[in-house]
């Protein structure tokens, strides 16, 4: 939620304008006034500047200045405002993630401008229940279907939200991303509407890949060439663990996340043959605003002879993960499942 904060602060407090440029300057890309309010004479010093909502040209000498207010306070800018995005989010079997999840959201979101769409798949453990409690969630109980595999599951709950999504954008998140930042929603839709013709952003896989890592990838590649075999041309895509989309665009193509593959790679590689273009954000610019907690749910929910989580140094990571993340007070405060939190 924002409120408009008067000129005359910053004509009294130039310090203040300099110091939010500075903090503010990189994390956007430049463009056009996109945010009703009022507009400010203020000098930018020749510089784009991005405030919540805002994105501003260098040539512009005047433009909106906002301020951020709690989630507790609630105050929206103007007249209750529509909501923009819609937010699928597919559960099976993962309570206390699931948990964290919607709760992490909840904290770092004005709820007046999402719509947030859950899609339990039969999981029959203490996550169903839970959902059936959170006041500010739309919850669809899908039944199972006999035979169907994980991804299937998945990209069919997919399917089924999107199917209601009446939102200009839409979004989908897995159990394990977590919102850590205030400001994401801006960030993703402000990358989201800088060109019409981008009709999806996210990524391919978001994790920070480690140097040694790397440099292993380019010797395997290189002996696989030297002993004469070809290695497999991978094929990007917008994963789901994070990816916002816009919905006309989707509804234009006429396809879903359903492909008997992986959830949104037929999807992605219809856009793009439809003309679209797909925008891929670098993993350490977007885990400034959310985190993919890889296997996280093997810490929250444990299962015995995990072969990623078992040795005790691929926990002790993901704990110290989730530690930072302070999940402990997210996961103890029940008021973040109501509507007035």
């Amino acid at each position: 939620a924002f409120a408009p904060l008067s000129c005359s602060t910053f004509d009294s407090c130039p310090d203040l304008l300099r110091w939010m440029m500075k903090k503010t300057r990189n994390l956007f890309p430049q463009g056009k006034i996109m945010h009703r309010g009022e507009k400010c004479k203020v000098d930018p010093g020749g510089c784009g500047v991005f405030f919540p909502r805002l994105l501003v040209k260098p040539e512009k000498q005047g433009y909106i200045i906002q301020k951020r207010v709690t989630r507790n306070q609630g105050i929206p800018y103007g007249k209750m405002q529509k909501p923009e995005v819609t937010i699928i989010i597919p559960n099976y079997k993962t309570a206390g993630l699931t948990k964290l999840c919607l709760r992490s959201l909840r904290l770092h979101t004005n709820l007046e401008r999402v719509k947030v769409i859950v899609v339990e798949n039969d999981s029959q453990d203490a996550s169903t229940e839970y959902l059936r409690g959170v006041e500010w969630i739309r919850l669809i109980e899908r039944p199972a279907v006999p035979g169907e595999t994980g991804p299937q599951m998945h990209a069919r709950a997919l399917d089924l939200a999107l199917a209601e999504v009446d939102t200009p954008y839409f979004m989908v998140m897995h159990t394990d991303t977590i919102v850590i930042n205030d400001l994401w929603l801006d960030f993703l839709i402000n990358r989201l509407i800088a060109s019409p013709k981008i009709a999806g952003i996210g990524s391919w896989k978001l994790e920070i890949v480690s140097p040694w890592k790397r440099v292993g990838k380019v010797f395997e590649t290189f002996f696989r060439r030297l002993l004469g075999r070809k290695s497999q041309k991978e094929v990007r895509y917008l994963r789901s663990h994070c990816a916002m989309y816009r919905t006309a665009h989707v509804r234009q193509v006429g396809q879903g996340f359903f492909d008997d593959t992986t959830a949104g790679k037929s999807l992605h590689l219809g856009l793009v043959n439809a003309g679209f273009e797909m925008y891929f954000i670098e993993s350490a610019e977007l885990m400034k605003f959310v985190r993919h907690l890889n296997h996280a749910t093997m810490i929250l929910n444990p299962q015995p002879k995990d072969r990623k989580t078992s040795k005790p140094a691929a926990r002790q990571r993901i704990e110290r993960e989730l530690e930072s993340l302070h999940y402990r007070e997210i996961l103890a405060d029940d008021s973040l499942d109501r509507l007035q939190a």
